[in-house]
């Protein structure tokens, strides 16, 4: 297949490996690992870097030295999400005989593979003519930081260091926290180092390496966390929780890398079998597609006792949150509906039971997030869990049904009828606090949420003078999601033959949207409020959140199309995508975190809007911008947001410093903007293509093994003369396909 250009600039030759990360990630279960590209997390570690488990850093030091220098960085990459492959090698070094090794003389290979411990492999060889005997230094250190303070938190107290214990192979850090809880880090070398000791609370291993010409040495080591809590046997990651044992119970290292990274290998090629294929006629799509799909695969994790989730992202938010894993889970239907009812069923399990207005609980409400690091342990934040979200709930019954409408799965939506009565119940009796038929939040909490929609940092709601609102305050798409959750409630009623309430429910439906096109609609703007305060005083800031309304299909045609262009006006789009924020508002900040930088998926979900209004024109150009912004990332891969300065003739987007990559919805984004492209939607047993479109930069897209109901469906998708045309090449199953032309 032939790569088609995008400009005579042609910025699809960029390769992933000419853009070097700022940082790496590896994740494989509750374990991931945050590094330079040069493999080091250095002791100057102010970027996050660590071997992370259970919201706790296990490891905030690996640094290597050659005889007393740093290595020369020289390539690395991460296939897969788990196994990186990092190139380096030596400068200038005298050795204390007085010998010269010339600069690049020595090459070392360090493969890691993450497999409930950090495995690594080094590979040393010498290119000189003669034998070198070089001295290898390692340098640990374990803080054992809650994620909470990697990201900045101050604590009063902190709990108690056990003195660093010496093995023959490798040494063991240990601390006590406030929750009684001891975290211990295990490093292990293989062969043992010549000499091992502690300086100041790291711990230290040197080897004296005899290298003859192009002869491989290899060191071998492997870092483990373990858990140990009052009454219980020191416990390490397992495959579906922990496995039992003690720090002197680790297998052989050389034997358990390679075995590890055949597992996770065989594991990954399980996973994109399940998964729906997209092949296109332009490779850089297809490895943009590729690296989403073993992305999700990572980001899944399976927590013991409690179920499997994708998290949210890395490294700030490897944790399951509610409202990431369900819209993540929506944008990847087309991709694997598995994904969606392992978080319903996750999410349903920590369901609302009662009113506590620590952790801003309430009955039938879907938490926020979830933590399980010695600060949540010892009580001194309220995630354990969290339920300040106003619109998780929402986003729980729209998956539910989109989930029902993929899948034709009768059992699996009685198994969840008891939640959805239960997210019904939260929005009658909690969700609207002040009996407007809105849905509104005001933090109750300490250690709260300011802001409880996905605009949740402490000024992404402001006022056009540039003020912080009062609450209770009712955002605008949380009002769009309501309309949508209450029609879709209505139908699985009808399918639960609840009738009564599926009539009330549409009802209730059509109240909302009377009442949010009187209340929300600015008519001087052609556009939609912000968010009511509490006087119910419409905020005209201009804003993303307009566009998510979109997708619900709240808004009648006319008023739809005057905010699908008002996104597309210079202010409010960068170039590379729609801000968060105009840029003519006094809050805007390019650079912000929700006041004017660029997310994928809200970008996403407009996209899914512009489909339903038929707005083709403005999602061509969203589509061909985004795209063009991910050549520009690592790995072509979207990262949680970027900054919002405006798109230049040179140069591309502006990184974010402490964007999540990868971050699941922004890597679900893809599929989402793959099902407004090409029109995909299901009902039980139909699939549905209603005027597919493929851009310019796209001439035949493949889908193959799109799992509908308990079919399997493959499409080809064309595009000619401007025209796209979709032929069906695979049909199993008792479904159909209906084509739009």
């Amino acid at each position: 297949m032939s790569i088609c250009p995008l400009y005579p600039l042609d910025i699809w030759r960029i390769s992933p490996q000419e853009i070097q990360p700022v940082t790496e990630v590896l994740k494989e279960g509750e374990v991931f690992l945050v590094s330079l590209p040069s493999g080091e997390i250095t002791r100057e570690n102010r970027a996050g870097l660590g071997l992370y488990y259970m919201d706790t850093r296990f490891l905030s030091c690996l640094e290597v030295y050659l005889a007393g220098t740093k290595p020369v960085f020289l390539s690395g990459i991460t296939r897969g999400s788990h196994f990186s492959q990092i190139e380096t090698t030596n400068s200038e070094i005298k050795t204390p005989e007085g010998m010269v090794i010339p600069l690049q003389t020595l090459h070392l290979r360090t493969l890691r593979v993450l497999k409930h411990s950090l495995y690594q492999r080094m590979r040393f060889v010498s290119f000189a003519p003669c034998p070198v005997s070089i001295r290898v230094r390692f340098v640990f250190c374990a803080d054992f930081a809650d994620i909470f303070e990697v990201r900045g938190a101050r604590r009063a107290a902190r709990g108690s260091y056990d003195p660093l214990t010496i093995r023959p192979d490798g040494f063991l850090f240990s601390y006590l926290g406030r929750d009684q809880i001891r975290r211990s880090t295990l490093v292990a070398f293989s062969p043992a180092p010549a000499q091992i000791w502690s300086e100041e609370g790291h711990g230290i291993a040197e080897f004296e390496l005899n290298l003859p010409p192009q002869k491989k040495r290899y060191i071998f080591l492997q870092v483990t966390p373990f858990i140990e809590r009052p009454g219980e046997k020191a416990q390490a990651p397992g495959v579906f929780g922990y496995w039992p044992g003690s720090p002197r119970e680790l297998d052989n290292i050389e034997i358990a890398f390679p075995r590890a990274a055949y597992e996770l290998e065989k594991s990954y090629s399980e996973w994109r079998r399940e998964c729906t294929s997209f092949t296109s006629d332009n490779g850089h799509f297809n490895q943009m597609v590729s690296r989403a799909v073993t992305d999700l695969r990572a980001l899944m994790t399976d927590y013991a006792g409690m179920g499997r989730i994708v998290d949210a992202g890395i490294p700030w938010y490897a944790t399951p949150f509610g409202r990431d894993a369900l819209i993540t889970s929506w944008e990847t239907l087309i991709l694997n509906p598995e994904i969606a009812k392992d978080s319903l069923r996750f999410l349903a399990g920590y369901q609302g039971q009662k009113i506590d207005s620590w952790r801003e609980e309430r009955p039938g409400k879907i938490f926020h997030e979830i933590r399980r690091g010695e600060m949540a342990c010892a009580e001194e934040v309220p995630h354990t869990p969290y339920y300040g979200s106003v619109d998780a709930t929402l986003w729980f019954v729209i998956l539910l049904a989109e989930v029902y409408y993929w899948t034709g799965d009768q059992e699996f939506l009685e198994e969840m009828a008891g939640p959805l009565y239960r997210c019904l119940d939260w929005y009658r009796k909690y969700g609207d606090l002040d009996g407007d038929g809105y849905v509104e939040y005001l933090r109750e909490s300490e250690h709260g949420l300011t802001n409880q929609g996905w605009k949740d940092s402490w000024d992404g709601v402001v006022d056009k003078d540039g003020s912080i609102p009062r609450g209770p305050l009712a955002l605008v798409e949380v009002q769009a999601y309501l309309y949508l959750a209450l029609r879709y409630a209505a139908d699985l009623m009808f399918v639960l033959g609840d009738y009564r309430e599926g009539a009330k429910l549409h009802q209730e439906a059509s109240r909302v949207r009377d009442n949010f096109l009187r209340d929300f609609w600015l008519q001087e703007e052609g556009f939609l409020a912000f968010c009511l305060d509490y006087r119910k005083r419409p905020l005209k800031t201009i804003v993303s959140n307009a566009g998510q309304c979109l997708f619900t299909g709240i808004l009648p045609a006319p008023q739809a199309e005057q905010v699908a262009h008002r996104l597309f006006a210079p202010d409010l789009y960068s170039g590379w995508g729609i801000r968060t924020m105009s840029a003519a508002e006094k809050a805007y900040n390019p650079m912000s975190y929700h006041n004017g930088s660029v997310w994928p998926h809200d970008n996403a979900i407009i996209a899914q809007g512009l489909r339903r209004y038929g707005q083709f024109a403005l999602l061509d150009q969203l589509l061909t911008d985004v795209f063009e912004a991910a050549l520009f990332f690592p790995y072509y891969r979207l990262p949680e947001l970027f900054c919002g300065f405006a798109r230049r003739e040179v140069g591309g987007p502006v990184r974010y410093p402490t964007s999540c990559d990868p971050q699941a919805w922004a890597v679900g984004s893809i599929f989402l903007f793959l099902r407004a492209m090409l029109g995909l939607s299901c009902r039980e047993k139909e699939v549905r293509v209603g005027k597919p479109f493929l851009p310019k930069w796209l001439n035949e897209l493949y889908v193959q093994n799109l799992a509908v109901g308990s079919g399997r469906v493959d499409l080809e998708f064309a595009r000619s003369r401007g025209k796209t045309f979709c032929n069906v090449i695979r049909c199993e199953g008792d479904i159909k396909v209906t084509i739009q032309p």
